[in-house]
């Protein structure tokens, strides 16, 4: 009981002080530079809840306010039942509340005509919500949960109560709201009144859905061909991750360390250079087209600039994501099953057809899910190649920093981009439903993997070489293509573009950085270290949340959560330009916005991994620790946590990497004080500066790489060893041998 109410008074400690000792509302310097401190409290821009009730007419908190005064009552009341009912009711009234008031009522009164009808004209409005607001609301988020417990949920819980009410609270704001802001403006006007006719005009454009080069002559339209690349592009990645898969695992091939390294490149890899490393090769100005031209008098055409080249470019970046996805599969594919249609004389080719293929039927449709997906948010490869073919992604950008500024036509076709996802993600969760592909149980499993048919052999040796060779002229282009003072013009060897990127100079004593690539490097790294731990910590309770807990509803919670894995990240940027520009929650230009695009657009893979190694775990260790009176935190602090070293390093690379190389969110959320190294890069690469750009990402690839291979090291590599013996079994003996012991 004294535990209990030690947790009660902290947290209606924080909701008075989120009233009285910090600024309500949005500070325009930033909180945590505390310059607000001079002003604070009698400034009306930095005033505390309470000063903006009673000094600055800002009346509708007083129902924060005394929805607070009930759960201090509730404090007193000795019943748990009776507490836990008013702390779960008035917390939840208030997250309602804050969020109701917040959305009616903007920077000049009303947002919403009802409540102006209802409640009369407001004199003034309010700014965003500020530290305080937000402190609120996460009392109120804490005291509903509490109450939950104190009724008995999940066995009185608390720790567990309250961290699913917080990762239901979080992704509501920061996936749920965005989208569904994102579809609102679609039908609304510049000043927010509801206007449907930019959604109809835009939905029945043709350039969005014309067959003319199926049914005429003349281009599809957008969404046509944004659809036919990303079929195309996720069967090609998955077929060649496919072919990686089975060189690396059922075959002899030499070169297998050297091709794991190609495939960790591109994903490490910013994911407009190889767009820009095939221009160097096959543009006009490239050094195939040149060679062509010189040697056979070929014309330079300009195949590459279009769909080809795109598909081309993705096919190239995404292949290694389908690689690391099939390659588990491959290998937990059982042995005996093989050896067991084997002996019922089938041969090589009919067991990999009919027993080893369809058991990888998960790792397929994943992969190609996956290839899916990432083409269709791919904006850096299409912005490079696309010419005057553009996609969903590129279409959106323009839509809204382009000349047109029409915020209804980049809604308009996200939604449509976020339709052909989910309905991707559905399908395929619809296809793997009801059916079991388990091969991987704790009893033994021995043998061998039998080997591939001849035929499969050949043709997948004939994939992989070839493709190995491509990939590494592709690199050795982006690598040599920072050394070169104009490519196709003069390609003389310097070191200035890396000179312009990363010089350092000493002034009194001090160091200076001079280089123009600086500023944005420091913000990224800077921004990714801050995003990974969050984003590995965020993954892995939501994780131990699915895995270990009965609740209502966990099946949807962990659809929902998977759910911001479908929504491509063109849609999560323009989404949070149109939820975060205004009140209630306003985030545009802060590095709080890039953090939190960077926490939920990354989190499922924390969730997959953090699934995938807890479910090796066994409960007996929770339960052991939980009857010896730990509570679920220390549980989890002090067992769990310790046995998922692997799954926390892979989560933090993994959300690390995507941090430095995400564009297709990023590109719309950046600003002039926190400017990605990717959204700088493709300046550079619109302004032409081809040479500064391909030494920034070298650098990066170079930084990553390190970071990776640091990790690797201090985790190790997990190994599956698969023995032609039973673990434990005697070992067999010989007639001969048997015959002795009789005898003797």
């Amino acid at each position: 009981m004294e535990h209990r109410n030690r947790r009660l008074d902290l947290t209606l400690g924080l909701g008075l002080a989120a009233f009285l000792a910090v600024p309500w509302y949005r500070i325009e310097g930033g909180f945590f530079g505390l310059g607000w401190l001079a002003d604070f409290p009698g400034d009306l821009a930095v005033a505390p809840g309470l000063m903006q009730i009673f000094a600055h007419d800002k009346p509708w908190l007083i129902v924060a306010l005394a929805l607070l005064g009930i759960c201090v009552a509730a404090r007193f009341v000795r019943d748990p039942a009776r507490r836990g009912l008013l702390l779960a009711v008035a917390g939840a009234a208030g997250v309602l509340y804050l969020a109701l008031q917040g959305l009616a009522i903007g920077f000049s009164g009303w947002t919403w005509t009802i409540s102006e009808t209802l409640f009369g004209t407001l004199s003034d409005g309010q700014p965003s919500m500020g530290a305080g607001a937000v402190l609120m609301a996460l009392t109120f988020v804490l005291l509903f949960a509490f109450g939950l417990a104190e009724r008995g949920v999940l066995k009185g819980d608390a720790f567990i109560v309250a961290a699913i009410s917080l990762l239901v609270t979080l992704v509501i704001v920061f996936v749920f709201y965005p989208v569904g802001s994102m579809f609102a403006a679609s039908v609304q006007d510049f000043d927010g009144s509801f206007k449907p006719d930019g959604f109809i005009r835009n939905i029945q454009d043709a350039s969005i859905w014309s067959l003319s080069c199926v049914v005429g002559e003349g281009r599809c339209g957008v969404a046509w061909r944004t659809l036919w690349l990303a079929l195309m592009t996720a069967s090609g990645s998955t077929l060649l991750g496919l072919a990686f898969a089975l060189v690396a695992t059922r075959t002899r091939f030499p070169f297998k360390k050297g091709m794991r390294l190609l495939t960790v490149l591109p994903i490490i890899t910013p994911p407009f250079v190889i767009g820009l490393a095939l221009t160097l090769l096959f543009g006009r100005a490239g050094v195939v087209t040149e060679f062509l031209s010189d040697a056979f008098g070929v014309e330079p055409g300009r195949w590459l600039y279009g769909l080809t080249g795109i598909w081309i470019a993705q096919v190239l970046s995404f292949t290694p994501i389908s690689f690391l996805v099939l390659i588990g599969v491959v290998e937990g594919v059982s042995p005996s099953m093989e050896e067991a249609s084997q002996t019922l004389r089938a041969d090589r080719w009919r067991t990999f057809w009919t027993v080893s293929l369809p058991l990888m039927k998960p790792g397929l449709a994943n992969a190609f899910l996956i290839g899916f997906i990432e083409s269709m948010a791919d904006f850096g490869n299409p912005l490079v190649l696309g010419g005057s073919h553009g996609v969903l992604s590129t279409e959106i950008f323009f839509a809204v920093v382009g000349a047109q500024n029409d915020p209804s036509r980049a809604a308009v076709l996200a939604i449509i981009l976020l339709c052909f996802t989910l309905t991707a993600f559905v399908a395929q969760r619809y296809w793997l439903a009801g059916k079991n592909y388990s091969t991987v149980t704790g009893k033994g499993d021995s043998g061998a993997h039998s080997a591939l048919p001849r035929s499969i052999s050949i043709g997948v040796h004939a994939i992989v070489i070839p493709w190995m060779i491509f990939t590494v002229v592709v690199y050795s282009m982006i690598l040599f293509g920072g050394f070169v003072k104009t490519w196709g013009l003069d390609n003389s060897l310097t070191l200035d573009h890396y000179a312009k990127a990363f010089s350092i100079s000493f002034a009194d004593g001090a160091i200076a950085w001079t280089g123009v690539a600086w500023n944005s490097f420091w913000t990224t790294m800077e921004i990714s270290l801050i995003a990974a731990p969050l984003t590995a910590m965020v993954g892995l309770l939501t994780a131990y949340l699915i895995v270990r807990q009965r609740f209502a509803g966990r099946d949807v919670f962990e659809f929902a959560l998977m759910l911001s894995f479908a929504i491509p990240g063109t849609v999560i940027g323009i989404s949070y330009i149109i939820a975060f520009n205004l009140p209630p929650l306003e985030m545009t230009g802060t590095a709080l916005i890039l953090v939190a695009c960077f926490v939920f657009r990354n989190m499922p893979v924390g969730v997959r991994g953090g699934i995938a190694a807890m479910s090796q775990l066994d409960k007996s260790l929770d339960e052991a620790s939980l009857t010896l009176r730990a509570t679920s935190f220390r549980t989890l602090r002090k067992v769990i946590l310790p046995l998922l070293r692997p799954a926390i390093v892979a989560a933090l690379v993994y959300s690390f990497v995507r941090a430095i190389t995400s564009i297709s969110a990023v590109v719309f959320l950046v600003s002039a004080e926190y400017n990605m190294a990717t959204a700088y890069i493709v300046g550079l690469v619109e302004n032409g500066e081809f040479g500064v750009a391909i030494a920034y990402s070298s650098a990066l690839i170079l930084v990553m790489i390190t970071v990776i291979t640091g990790l690797q090291l201090l985790v190790g590599e997990r190994k599956l060893r698969r023995e032609n013996r039973v673990l434990g079994a005697a070992p067999v003996r010989s007639s001969n041998t048997i015959s002795q012991e009789k005898t003797a």
